[in-house]
């Protein structure tokens, strides 16, 4: 499993803000972070199958 922080996040999703991606977390269009500490971080697996599956 390869894990993702919030900035990789932003760049995967081509630059998207802050507050775009927490809509997008609202909205279930991508997976809930993983929490280690105070830190987020995402499978990038699973942003990967949610941007597939969002793209269609």
């Amino acid at each position: 499993m390869n894990l993702i922080t919030f900035q990789e996040l932003q760049r995967k999703l081509g630059g998207r803000s802050r507050s775009q991606i927490y809509r997008d977390l609202e909205a279930n269009r991508i997976p809930r972070p993983i929490k280690f500490g105070s830190r987020l971080y995402w499978n990038e697996a699973d942003i990967d199958a949610a941007i597939s599956a969002h793209a269609g």
